[in-house]
């Protein structure tokens, strides 16, 4: 037996083109032998649909899309995901097509409503199982959440599965790969069966789903991994019910799957959306070399516009090492002095402002000028402004509403600042793109004079440790002291995090690259008094 696993890159809400790519897998599976293709989670309509689920058209659309799928699909049974209205009721389910026909249709049993998904807002859990024969063996067939807790398959297994089948769309974060295979082996130990793990792939909004689909046998062994960030047709053989090991795909380190995560977010919002290329403003600091870096990758030189945009506060070491990158990947380049602008707008408020003292209000005109340059040649060309913030500014509020915040996609949103550095020299580890002075120098954001980031912030290698603690951990202040950080640095970092979700409700969507980054995932008030466990020594 011969089962092809479709790693697919789906488009949200393209039911006619996810169908075409359906058939098209299909078609090339059959022909390499494959009796039986397996899609992901809601291949049909891509994931998530979030409310275009509550839209009855929507759905009426996919459940006319699959029977018209399962009369033109000959000679291969397919199984595939899509979202099946029942009455009042809507079911994230998978159906066998089959001979032209749809001959079971199972329901996901666990809906997830945690982290990024939000299951329970528009499904029905389902309670049966699905069993169906094929070429002489038993398949149970499961969904995403139903493999990562035990009853699921344990039902499937009392219903005389022999081997599972799991349709998942399950999104990337820093070591989710090694937590599937956990997961997944448990219920292999549990079940004494294979599983085939088939998992999309490709960006959506902040959301990439990394593929890296697999299969264990039934003690638990690795036997085919895909790879990851790619899409891929791959064939797996049977020995009845038992997989037959081939190559599996080489393990990647921690910083080659976060480049590779920012790389496909990017081209995917980018082609999916239909910009045609992509601005941004190059500053001569690390976040935007690596945006650029990144951007280069995913778009190539020609879709890429950098702008330098020096004030009288940019050193001379800025310009040259952008113009230094710039030679080195042979992008667009413009460089527009502010100094010219930003006189005006001072005159212009000196009578409002009278002798007041130069204050961070000067600093902001300086990063919202900028912004509206950029957002001009956006306009303009039509291009996107990606935005060049790192995961660490935006947690404390060190960025400018319309300023270095304006844009239409934020690439570096969830990458801490010690984060940007390792992945800086990740890149020049394959060719050298990004200057190394950029990489060592003290990071500033130039807009004062001899001003340095850590004149008012912890170390960065302080400050994300405490982010970490308090956003993705959910760390009280006296647990992130206990945990050996200054007490004084906690109160200021947690004071800036807790005051500056106003700005971060403004910020535009950019790649989810850790279990919660500032999205989907943390639903923090923007309203809010907190007064426990403010008390520290």
């Amino acid at each position: 037996m011969k089962i092809a696993i479709a790693q697919m890159n789906c488009i949200v809400g393209d039911v006619a083109g996810n169908a075409a790519a359906i058939i098209a897998s299909a078609t090339q599976a059959k022909a390499q032998g494959a009796t039986l293709l397996v899609t992901p989670e809601l291949s049909l309509c891509g994931y998530p649909p979030e409310d275009l689920l509550l839209r009855v058209d929507f759905l009426q659309a996919c459940d006319r899309t699959l029977k018209k799928l399962s009369t033109e699909l000959a000679g291969i049974t397919v199984i595939v995901g899509h979202p099946h209205q029942v009455g009042e009721e809507c079911f994230n389910a998978a159906s066998v097509l089959q001979d032209g026909k749809i001959i079971a249709t199972y329901h996901k049993h666990a809906l997830p409503n945690y982290s990024v998904f939000d299951e329970k807002r528009y499904f029905t859990p389902g309670h049966d199982t699905l069993v169906f024969e094929h070429a002489g063996i038993k398949l149970g067939v499961l969904i995403c959440a139903d493999v990562w807790e035990p009853t699921p398959a344990l039902l499937a297994k009392a219903a005389g599965a022999e081997l599972l089948v799991a349709l998942n769309a399950s999104p990337y974060h820093m070591e989710k790969q090694s937590t599937r295979l956990e997961i997944l082996r448990q219920r292999v130990f549990e079940t004494q069966l294979p599983i085939i793990y088939t998992n999309m792939v490709g960006g959506q909004d902040e959301l990439v789903f990394d593929g890296a689909s697999f299969v264990l046998d039934a003690e638990g062994q690795l036997t085919h991994q895909l790879p990851a960030f790619e899409t891929e047709l791959a064939m797996i053989e049977f020995d009845h019910t038992q997989p037959i090991a081939t190559s599996i795909a080489q393990a990647l380190s921690l910083e080659a799957t976060v480049y590779k995560a920012l790389k496909l977010g990017l081209a995917d919002y980018m082609h999916k959306n239909g910009f045609p290329g992509i601005v941004l403003g190059l500053s001569g600091g690390v976040d935007s070399a690596l945006t650029l870096a990144i951007a280069v990758d995913a778009l190539g030189a020609e879709n890429v516009h950098a702008v330098m945009m020096p004030s009288e506060f940019t050193a001379d070491i800025s310009v040259n090492d952008a113009r230094e990158m710039i030679n080195l990947l042979g992008v667009k380049y413009s460089e527009i002095a502010i100094n010219p602008i930003f006189e005006e707008y001072r005159t212009a408020l000196a009578p409002q402002f009278g002798d007041l003292a130069i204050d961070a209000t000067e600093e902001n005109l300086q990063a919202r000028i900028r912004g509206m340059l950029l957002m001009a040649i956006s306009n303009k060309f039509g291009s996107i402004v990606v935005t060049t913030g790192n995961k660490s500014e935006m947690a404390v509020g060190y960025c400018t509403l319309y300023g270095d915040m304006a844009g239409g996609f934020a690439l570096l949103k969830d990458v801490p600042k010690t984060l940007v550095y390792q992945l800086s020299n990740y890149r020049n580890s394959l060719s050298t793109v990004i200057p190394q002075r950029i990489i060592t120098r003290p990071p500033s954001a130039e807009l004062r004079a001899n001003q340095l980031d850590q004149d008012s912030l912890p170390p960065y290698d302080v400050l994300d440790g405490i982010i970490e603690a308090y956003v993705e951990n959910d760390l009280s202040r006296s647990d992130i002291v206990a945990m050996g950080y200054p007490a004084t640095d906690v109160n200021q970092v947690i004071a800036l995090i807790d005051r500056n979700e106003y700005k971060r409700r403004q910020s535009p969507v950019g790649v989810r690259i850790t279990h919660k980054g500032f999205g989907k995932d943390r639903r923090h008030p923007i309203t809010v008094k907190l007064d426990f466990d403010i008390h520290l020594n």
